[in-house]
């Protein structure tokens, strides 16, 4: 969300994850303009304001709300994601949102906001306290790049789950190798 922070743009969150021993174990993700805070710890759960979530329902890509990402300006994939974008639209009844913050993305999708979320090239900053809070709401996070497994960018498919394998077998493959 820096960019929509940094354009006035109310839609973005401040993001902070803990890892030790190369896993995060706890995480907050707060938006200062709806005063709506996410956090979890490995092992107690995924709050939001103070109450308990749970990742959605859904177990049909059909009938999911997705999220995606990018492509960055300067991405030599723009292509590939474009029609990743299209193939993915053509399979889902609600169109597909793009807002422009990863760790806001990452929180809904642990509340049952959305369904899924994928995203290339993505700051593993800008996910990684959402990795937790997704987890320890019953949610699904995959990187998919891996032959950069100690990358900073990050291709992320994160999911409620249920709708995991559909919608990775859905992605075009050339952004996954």
């Amino acid at each position: 969300g820096t960019l929509n922070f940094l354009n006035g743009i109310p839609h973005f969150a401040i993001s902070i994850g803990y890892e030790e021993k190369g896993e995060i174990v706890c995480g907050l993700i707060f938006d200062p303009i709806k005063n709506e805070i996410f956090f979890a710890a490995k092992g107690s759960g995924a709050f939001f304001n103070n109450s308990r979530i749970r990742v959605s329902k859904k177990n049909k890509l059909k009938n999911s709300i997705l999220l995606t990402g990018g492509p960055k300006f300067n991405s030599l994939k723009k292509n590939e994601i474009f029609q990743e974008y299209i193939k993915v639209s053509k399979l889902v009844d609600a169109p597909i949102r793009k807002f422009g913050s990863g760790a806001l993305v990452m929180s809904y999708v642990a509340a049952g906001r959305f369904d899924g979320y994928w995203e290339w090239e993505l700051n593993y900053w800008d996910i990684a306290a959402g990795i937790v809070i997704l987890k320890e709401a019953g949610g699904f996070i995959e990187f998919m790049e891996p032959k950069a497994i100690n990358s900073i960018k990050k291709n992320v498919l994160a999911t409620n789950s249920s709708v995991q394998e559909e919608l990775k077998a859905a992605l075009v493959k050339k952004n996954i190798e």
